[in-house]
C-alpha cells in the first residue's frame, strides 16, 4: 500500500443505476485500516466541481476516489487538474469507456488494491473549447444518441440501446466537416467526428486502435458512413478501418467547423448543438491510478 493519510471519495450515487453503499464502506474499511483519514462526497449535479474544489481545499486528500462513469471522472479531473493530485477509479457509470481503456478491473477486492497502492500512469487531458476532456469526445450521431439517452429515464446500456434506432431514424447525417491542422484544411463528409484521447468507447468499440493515452498527441477519426460489417469489426482489438469507412488523422491541435449546429458530447455527456470546436493537448497531465 501507498504512504498518504487522507482520502477524499467522490461518489456520483445514481451513475449506473447501482447501489453503491457496500462499496463506500469497504473501501473506508481499507482506508481506515491503514490509520488514515477518509472523508465521503457525493454528488449531486449542482456545483459539484467548486463543490469538489471546497472539500479538497479543506480536506486537503492526499488521493481522490472517484465512484462513477466517464462524466464524474471529468469532473474530478475539472476540480483537480491544477492540483498535483492523483486519482483512482472506480467504474460505475452506464458506460465506463476510459477505465476500460486504463485496464481497471470489474473485481472490486482489486479496484480497492489498485486505489491504494503506487502505481500510477500519466493521462493525457486534451482541452476542448472551455472543455477538458479525458477520454472521447464526438460531433454526430454518437452525441445525438448520449443526447436522446439523456432526455430518457432507462439507464444503463440497455438505455443506450432503447434510444439508438429512434437516433438513427431522426438524425440528418450526413454531415459536413472543415478540419484545420497546422494550417491545412480537409473537408469531409460523415455520420460523425470523433477526438480521441483513448483507443475504445465504453461499449468496447476500439474507434481508435493506434492511440494511446500518453503520447501528447490525439487523433481525429471521420467516420464516413454506416457499415455494419466495419462497425461490427470496432469489437476486435487488431481492427483495421476501411478508407471508405473512417479516415484518421494525428495531432497535437485542431480547429473543426460545421455548417450547421450539431450535436457535441465529451466523455460520454452531451454538451450542447455547437458549429466549431478548438482542441489541443493540456500542458499539464493527470495522474491516475493502474494496475
Amino acid at each position: 500500500m501507498a504512504d498518504f493519510r487522507n482520502i477524499l471519495m467522490v461518489v456520483n450515487p445514481i451513475s449506473g443505476g447501482e447501489e453503491k453503499d457496500d462499496l463506500i464502506t469497504e473501501v473506508q474499511r481499507a482506508v481506515e485500516q491503514q490509520n488514515c483519514r477518509f472523508q465521503l462526497f457525493k454528488t449531486t449535479g449542482e456545483n459539484d466541481i467548486q463543490k469538489i474544489k471546497d472539500e479538497i481545499d479543506q480536506f486537503e486528500p492526499d488521493r481522490v476516489l472517484v465512484v462513477g462513469g466517464d462524466g464524474t471522472v471529468k469532473i474530478v479531473a475539472e476540480a483537480l487538474f491544477h492540483k498535483d493530485l492523483p486519482i483512482a477509479i472506480f467504474p460505475a457509470g452506464s458506460a465506463n469507456g476510459l477505465a476500460l481503456n486504463l485496464g481497471i478491473p470489474d473485481n472490486r477486492e482489486q479496484q480497492i488494491e489498485i486505489a491504494l497502492s503506487d502505481n500510477f500512469t500519466d493521462l493525457d487531458v486534451l482541452q476542448v473549447n472551455d472543455e477538458l476532456c479525458l477520454h472521447l469526445s464526438d460531433i454526430g450521431l454518437n452525441a445525438e444518441l448520449i443526447r436522446n439517452y439523456e432526455s430518457s429515464s432507462v439507464r444503463g446500456k440497455f438505455g443506450y440501446l432503447m434510444q439508438s434506432i429512434p437516433t438513427l431514424i431522426k438524425s440528418k447525417y450526413p454531415y459536413e466537416y472543415e478540419v484545420e491542422i497546422d494550417g491545412e484544411i480537409y473537408n469531409h463528409k460523415g455520420i460523425m467526428l470523433a477526438i480521441a484521447n483513448c483507443k475504445k468507447y465504453g461499449t468496447g468499440a476500439n474507434i481508435n486502435p493506434e492511440g494511446k493515452h500518453d503520447d501528447g498527441k490525439f487523433e481525429i477519426i471521420i467516420f464516413k458512413n454506416i457499415d455494419i460489417t466495419e462497425i461490427l469489426g470496432t469489437l476486435r482489438e487488431d481492427v483495421k478501418f476501411d478508407p471508405n469507412f473512417a479516415e484518421t488523422i494525428s495531432t497535437k491541435e485542431a480547429k473543426i467547423r460545421c455548417k450547421k449546429p450539431i450535436a457535441f458530447q465529451i466523455d460520454g455527456e452531451f454538451i450542447e448543438n455547437t458549429q466549431k470546436i478548438e482542441v489541443k493537448i493540456a500542458e499539464k497531465s493527470l495522474k491516475i491510478a493502474v494496475k
